[in-house]
């Protein structure tokens, strides 16, 4: 059984790199071509910038991955797991405790193991395409601070998640997703007032007609908002975007400074006539429902996958602590998830095109959002021609080509 998930794993990195392929491949025959909606606003050398970096990109992906690849099946099927598994067992005779050990170790191992690749990301390819601002000191404040956060959380959470099966252990998957769920929205309502000032600062709009602009459309739409902020994303990047965080009466708009630099005004406000669109269609809360309810699902299944108690000799082991097994049947999982991939990805670009019309309709504007995509594409070098194949398995949002070309009904 083991040669079988090696296989099927390896199958699902072939198939990874097979889309990569396509899309460099594709890339490289169109990838002069500049489209149409765009002629005027992008020239040969910007394409060709363009091109090189998602070329770069991809390349380092395709080297991230075969390294994170090979640290798994290593550490899965090999002695190293078992080993593992017993050291932590050694530790402490508690349940939870041991629990607690198993996944903040190897969640700390894995941090450490990536960090050549985000360092790399950051000071090489970023700083080659002119995005990165970053210093090395706030690179390392950003990983320690982060770093400490994830942990926390992973101790709070997996505290919480060891005690429910330890002390309901026919219903702990039930247990285990009411107290997620109600973890993950208190962190909604929390996250932009404890958590993000902690990596950025955050002050009101400084351009008051612009606010005022912005609360107006906003209201026209019947969406309101608690405050209309901006953020010092400069410090790190010069890549560009807006957001909506918190929900309910703590709902606020977060635009980065990046953006406020690149955008005129009737452009930003058909960004933020497009986020508002999420909320008026009820794509915020539907995601939300989806995701809870797949988790519901995921859980129960997880909890019958223990009861049945073969997942450990499906990898060759004889016996495996419940958070080992846990690491197990998130590996079957990830084979599974890949190939529902393009099923999440349709749905996203599902919701996209409804805000684009969304914001069509609220701002009258359809010309504006074209010409802040058109923008946002030049200054993030984004691929302008990915292969349709690998755009329908990957692709969150639509082709911004397409995109352009509907709002100009082209």
């Amino acid at each position: 059984m083991k040669t079988v998930l090696i296989a099927a794993y390896l199958a699902r990195f072939a198939a990874g790199y097979l889309l990569r392929f396509l899309n460099l491949r594709h890339l490289g025959r169109h990838g002069t071509a500049i489209p149409e909606g765009f002629v005027g606003a992008i020239d040969a050398e910007a394409l060709a910038k363009s091109a090189s970096y998602t070329m770069e990109q991809s390349r380092v992906a395709l080297v991230h991955s075969v390294y994170d690849s090979a640290w798994l099946l290593l550490f899965l099927f090999t002695p190293l797991l078992p080993r593992y598994d017993a050291w932590i067992r050694s530790l402490s005779g508690s349940f939870v405790v041991q629990g607690i050990l198993f996944l903040v170790v190897l969640t700390l191992a894995q941090d450490l193991l990536e960090i050549p690749f985000s360092l790399h990301s950051t000071f090489r390819t970023e700083k080659k395409y002119g995005f990165n601002t970053m210093t090395t000191r706030l690179w390392v404040t950003d990983f320690l601070k982060s770093t400490a956060i994830s942990l926390l959380f992973l101790v709070i959470l997996s505290a919480a998640a060891f005690l429910l099966v330890q002390h309901a252990p026919q219903l702990w998957w039930l247990w285990v997703w009411c107290f997620f769920a109600l973890f993950s929205i208190t962190m909604i309502y929390l996250s932009p007032y404890v958590i993000e000032p902690l990596f950025s600062k955050f002050e009101p709009l400084q351009d008051e007609e612009l606010a005022r602009e912005i609360r107006g459309l906003l209201a026209k739409g019947g969406v309101e908002v608690k405050a209309v902020m901006q953020m010092d994303a400069s410090r790190r990047s010069t890549h560009s975007n807006a957001y909506f965080t918190g929900i309910g009466k703590v709902k606020r708009i977060v635009l980065f400074d990046t953006l406020l630099k690149q955008m005129d005004r009737s452009e930003l406000l058909a960004i933020l006539a497009h986020e508002a669109g999420h909320w008026k269609k009820g794509h915020i809360w539907k995601r939300l429902v989806v995701t809870e309810g797949a988790a519901l699902a995921a859980l129960f299944l997880v909890a019958e996958l223990v009861a049945w108690g073969g997942v450990p000799a499906m990898f060759g082991l004889t016996d495996a602590s419940f958070a080992c097994q846990m690491v197990l049947i998130s590996f079957l999982a990830s084979i599974v998830l890949f190939a529902l991939t393009p099923v999440g990805s349709f749905y996203s670009r599902k919701h996209e095109w409804e805000a684009d019309r969304y914001a069509t309709e609220l701002s009258g504007n359809p010309e504006a959002l074209a010409s802040a995509l058109v923008k946002l594409s030049k200054e993030n070098l984004a691929n302008l021609h990915p292969h349709p194949f690998y755009a329908f398995f990957y692709y969150s949002h639509p082709p911004v080509v397409e995109r352009v070309a509907k709002l100009l009904h082209r």
